[in-house]
C-alpha cells in the first residue's frame, strides 16, 4: 500500500508543551503512525514557552493574505524523530501560557486558534508538504476541516486531501461569538446548524464535526456516549448526524515513557514478577513518602494525578475524603486547576498531615513516582473520553479505581464483575457513597488477601495498550476517508 502523508494539527504535545492528556496523544500518535510507515508532520502553535524555539531554524516567513493580512513564520523542530512545524505569530502566541493565566482564559482565544487553523493550511503549499490526511484535534483545530471545505475547496493543491477530527473532550466546544472570529469571514456564511452555537455564536468543535470527512472519539464507549443526550455535552444531534463516519479508537500507552522497568524517575526499577514488583513498589513508596513528607509507613496508599476540575470527580471524592483518611492509609494528590478545589484539598491535608499530601503543581517526575509508589490510582471521573493514567497505572501494577464511563469502562476490568480477568476496580453510579464503597472494597482485598492482590497487579502489568495497535486503527480510518 502507498505511504500516507499526514499533517497532524494539535495545540499541545508532550515533550514540547503540555496541559493535559491531549499532549500525550499529540506526541505518541504521530510517532506511532510514523513507525507504522506513514510520513507524519506535527503542526503546533509557536508558543513562547516551546523549548529551544528561538534556536530552531525558520523555514518559512510569509503572511496569511486572507483578511486580515497577518505575518507569521514557521520554525522546524523535531519530537522523537517526528518533524514539528511551529507557527510563530507574536500577537497570538508570544505569551507566558498556552490558553490562560491565573485560571482565566485569554479573551482572544477564538481569534488565536482560528488564526492557527488558517495558517496551518495556508503554509502547506508554501512548504511543499501535500498531505493525504489532515488530522485535527479538539476545538483548537476544529476550523481546519471547515476551512478545507470552504476557503480551500477549489484549491487544486488540496483536491485529494481529506480531513479527520479526533474528539478528546467534547465538553470544550470552542464557543465564541462571531465577532471574536472576524479573521475567518467564511463563518458568517456557514449554516448555523453546522457551526452555530447560541445567539450570534459559533462552535469550532461543531464545525470540525460537520466538515471533517471522518470523526472519531478516543474510545469506543465514549463514542457511544456522545450519541446520547446524557453523554453528548449538548451535541447529540451533531454526533448522531455523523454516525456513519464516526468511530471510537482507544488511546495507547507510550511504554517508552511509561514503563517501570526503564523509568528514569523511579527510585528502583521493577518488572512484572512477584519478587521484582514487591521490592520495586516498596522502594518507590518510600521515595514518594520522603518527597511529599509523609511518614515512612508500610500502609496502603492511594494516588491521584490530574487537573483539579469537576470532570475528574472531586465532587465525589471531597465529601468522603475525611472518612477515607480515618483508615490506616495514605493519599497523595498532585495537580493544578480550580482554586476552590485546591483550597479544600489544602484544608484537608493540613488536618491529616500524616496521611494526606496535596502537591499543587504540575510535576512530571512526581507523576511517575506516584504511579510507581501508590497501590491504587483514583480516577472517579464524571466523564472520561479515554483517560491515560489508568493505563499508565496498570503498567506500574498500581490498580486503578475508576468510574465505569467512557474509556475507563473500555480499559479497566472490575474485580467484582470477573476476578479472573480483573485489572482494577470500577463503580457505576455518580455518587460519593459508591466511590467510598469501592475504595473500601479495594482496601479489604489489599489487606486480607495479599496473594490475590499481587496476582491482580501482575495481570494489570501484562495488559498491552501499545500505540501500534491504535495507529493501525487510525490508518484504517484514514484510508476509509480517502
Amino acid at each position: 500500500m502507498s505511504q500516507l502523508k499526514v499533517w497532524f494539527t494539535v495545540s499541545e504535545a508532550e515533550g514540547l508543551v503540555k496541559s493535559g492528556g491531549l499532549a500525550d496523544v499529540g506526541k505518541a500518535l504521530p510517532k506511532a503512525l510514523q513507525n507504522a510507515g506513514s510520513e507524519v508532520a506535527i503542526a503546533i502553535p509557536g508558543y513562547a514557552k516551546l523549548p529551544n524555539l528561538a534556536n530552531s531554524p525558520v523555514i518559512l516567513e510569509t503572511a496569511l493574505e486572507h483578511w486580515p493580512h497577518t505575518p507569521y513564520a514557521v520554525r522546524k523542530l523535531e519530537l522523537d524523530g517526528v518533524a514539528v512545524y511551529a507557527f510563530e505569530c507574536a500577537q497570538y502566541f508570544n505569551r507566558p501560557e498556552m490558553y490562560a493565566e491565573r485560571n482565566q482564559a485569554y479573551a482572544d482565544n477564538g481569534e488565536r486558534f482560528a488564526f492557527f487553523a488558517a495558517a496551518s493550511l495556508d503554509a502547506l503549499p508554501k512548504l511543499g508538504f501535500q498531505p493525504d490526511i489532515i488530522h485535527a484535534n479538539d476545538w483548537h483545530t476544529g476550523l481546519v476541516p471547515f476551512l478545507l471545505k470552504t476557503r480551500f475547496v477549489h484549491d487544486d493543491f488540496f483536491s485529494a486531501t481529506k480531513s479527520v477530527i479526533t474528539i478528546h473532550n467534547a465538553l470544550f466546544k470552542g464557543n465564541f461569538s462571531l465577532d471574536e472570529v472576524n479573521n475567518i469571514p467564511e463563518l458568517r456564511d456557514a449554516p448555523a446548524d453546522k457551526v452555530g452555537y447560541g445567539y450570534n455564536g459559533i462552535s469550532t468543535l461543531r464545525a470540525g464535526i460537520h466538515y471533517a470527512d471522518k470523526v472519531n472519539a478516543v474510545s469506543p464507549n465514549y463514542a457511544q456516549e456522545l450519541k446520547t443526550p446524557l453523554g453528548s455535552h449538548g451535541l447529540v444531534h451533531d454526533f448522531v448526524a455523523r454516525s456513519e463516519d464516526f468511530c471510537g479508537i482507544v488511546n495507547g500507552c507510550d511504554y517508552s515513557e511509561w514503563s517501570p522497568s526503564a523509568d528514569p524517575y523511579l527510585a528502583k526499577k521493577y518488572k512484572a514478577t512477584k519478587a521484582s514488583l514487591k521490592t520495586g513498589k516498596a522502594a518507590n513508596k518510600a521515595a514518594l513518602q520522603e518527597l511529599v513528607q509523609l511518614p515512612a509507613a508500610k500502609v496502603p496508599m492511594y494516588g491521584m494525578v490530574c487537573r483539579l476540575t469537576h470532570q475528574k470527580g472531586f465532587h465525589y471524592l471531597l465529601p468522603i475524603l475525611e472518612k477515607v483518611l480515618h483508615n490506616d492509609v495514605q493519599l497523595v494528590i498532585v495537580g493544578t486547576g480550580d482554586p476552590e478545589i485546591a483550597a479544600q484539598l489544602h484544608a484537608v491535608s493540613e488536618q491529616f498531615g500524616d496521611k494526606f499530601a496535596f502537591v499543587e503543581a504540575y510535576d512530571n517526575k512526581l507523576a511517575h513516582l506516584v504511579e510507581a509508589g501508590a497501590d491504587f490510582f483514583l480516577m472517579p471521573s464524571e466523564f472520561e473520553a479515554c483517560g491515560l493514567n489508568q493505563i499508565y497505572s496498570m503498567a506500574y501494577g498500581t490498580l486503578p479505581i475508576v468510574r465505569a464511563v467512557g474509556g475507563l469502562k473500555d480499559t479497566v476490568n472490575d474485580y467484582d464483575s470477573d476476578p479472573q480477568t480483573a485489572t482494577g476496580f470500577a463503580f457505576d453510579e455518580p455518587q460519593a457513597s459508591d466511590l467510598l464503597a469501592i475504595m473500601q472494597r479495594a482496601l479489604i482485598l489489599y489487606l486480607q488477601d495479599p496473594a490475590e492482590f499481587a496476582n491482580l497487579q501482575l495481570r494489570a502489568m501484562k495488559q498491552d495498550f501499545g500505540w501500534n495497535i491504535a495507529a493501525e486503527r487510525y490508518v484504517e480510518m484514514y484510508r476509509s476517508a480517502l
